[in-house]
């Protein structure tokens, strides 16, 4: 990884603000909304997206850590939550403020901040399915931004091209977390097809 990263108390706090605003948002939400599909993750509807959200917290408190990121990984949390109501979910993601917080900042770096950007790629993920857009300018958008940049899958060169760019961090999260297609990078002034090549064998992928 290369320097630049956020500080820990940073990224601390800004899952635990980024979790407050997903409370928040499955507060309005009924049996109807928990069906949406969610357009950037097409095989997941909302129910199945916060049991994601809610499952990787879980799995990090039961060191449940072998094949983390992989599609198996993920669908077990699925599988977990299989019969869980949007309330039930909501439920116990409220009560992972008494368990999860103490370890949160105990996650080493750069882990924690990739947890973050996993995090905060799916509060938006969400709000796209739900149609409730806001919060692109947070603290989890930055800690992710920060978290991308120095990946050392890119070249100095195709960051500082990135970075140089007079877009916002939120397009910039959204696009090399696989959320935009090549033709909406494009029009953004994003190399677009330059970050599709960027993300070819990893758990992300530019939208057709």
């Amino acid at each position: 990884m290369r320097s630049g990263l956020r500080a820990d108390d940073e990224v601390c706090l800004a899952y635990l603000q980024l979790r407050d605003r997903v409370i928040d948002l499955l507060e309005d939400l009924d049996q109807v909304d928990g069906e949406k599909l969610v357009p950037a993750c097409p095989a997941w509807n909302v129910r199945k997206l916060v049991s994601h959200i809610v499952g990787v917290p879980e799995d990090i408190l039961k060191g449940r850590m072998t094949g983390v990121t992989t599609d198996p990984w993920t669908q077990a949390q699925v599988d977990r939550h299989e019969h869980d109501s949007i309330d039930r979910l909501r439920e116990i993601l409220t009560s992972q403020r008494e368990t999860f917080d103490s370890v949160l900042p105990k996650i080493p770096s750069p882990i924690n901040s990739q947890f973050v950007f996993d995090a905060v790629t799916h509060e938006h993920d969400l709000r796209e399915a739900i149609d409730k857009p806001g919060a692109q300018d947070s603290l989890a958008v930055k800690v992710a931004c920060a978290w991308l940049f120095s990946h050392d899958q890119y070249s100095d060169e195709f960051i500082e091209q990135i970075q140089v760019l007079e877009i916002s961090e939120f397009q910039k999260m959204r696009a090399l977390s696989g959320r935009l297609s090549i033709e909406q990078m494009n029009a953004i002034a994003l190399p677009g097809l330059a970050i599709a090549n960027s993300l070819e064998g990893s758990p992300l992928k530019t939208p057709n």
